[in-house]
């Protein structure tokens, strides 16, 4: 895998959207080192509040969401970000100061982000909170609402997508890796519900943006992912 980063004078604002375990965030990532951006993931925000829910036991084993309460704990939550320690090399997610990196990819995180995501206040929250990040531009940033309600004036947008079978294969090895024990109809069932979940919220739904171009993952390698992505980039900066 290359290293370099291309450089060029003019500063874009990249809006990557798409359906849960769809790939977006690792691609965003990458993109994000080989041009030289930083890199938000927006995802990540939403499932720090969601640990933030279930530890103060606002949601959780079978306990539906009280949102009165999570939205009365908003002030009480910051998130932020910073490099990981060693040699990982990936972007840590702070939840008021502790890295909760680790704990937010698990099953039982993924299975209440979608109800914690659908509180309008919570998403307004973030929303201020990561345009902030965006004022200068130099950004991307993955999520599912990036390219319509954070950045709806991105210069390059992208809405990935790949069939439910073919996210749950890949997010059951990710659990699989991790030690997690978990059958693949618990994690298609979870990916199901949050893409129904997330197409169908009254705030801010799944959609692909009208100006986005479509990146259909289901067959690509990661590599020809990153070549599809660069070459979107270069057109649209001009570099090539």
């Amino acid at each position: 895998m290359e290293n370099n980063t291309k450089q060029t004078d003019k500063k874009i604002t990249i809006a990557i959207d798409g359906y849960s375990s769809s790939g977006k965030s690792t691609m965003a990532r990458e993109l994000a080192r080989r041009v030289g951006y930083i890199y938000v993931d927006s995802g990540a925000m939403y499932r720090a509040v969601t640990l933030y829910a279930l530890r103060h036991g606002f949601v959780g084993h079978g306990k539906a969401l009280d949102r009165e309460a999570l939205v009365a704990s908003l002030p009480d939550i910051h998130i932020g970000f910073a490099a990981g320690s060693g040699t990982d090399g990936v972007q840590h997610t702070l939840l008021n100061g502790e890295d909760i990196e680790s704990q937010i990819r698990d099953l039982e995180v993924s299975s209440y982000v979608s109800p914690v995501a659908e509180v309008a206040e919570v998403r307004r929250a973030l929303v201020r909170l990561q345009q902030e990040m965006g004022l200068d531009k130099g950004i991307v940033m993955d999520g599912r609402d990036i390219g319509t309600a954070v950045f709806p004036d991105a210069e390059m947008k992208v809405f990935v997508n790949a069939s439910a079978a073919e996210r749950a294969g890949r997010r059951l090895r990710e659990l699989e890796a991790k030690g997690e024990k978990v059958s693949y109809d618990e994690v298609l069932h979870n990916i199901e519900e949050r893409d129904r979940i997330d197409t169908t919220r009254k705030v801010s739904p799944l959609r692909k943006a009208d100006d986005a171009y479509v990146l259909d993952n289901s067959n690509l390698t990661r590599e020809e992912q990153m070549k599809w992505l660069i070459d979107l980039f270069d057109r649209i900066t001009g570099i090539s």
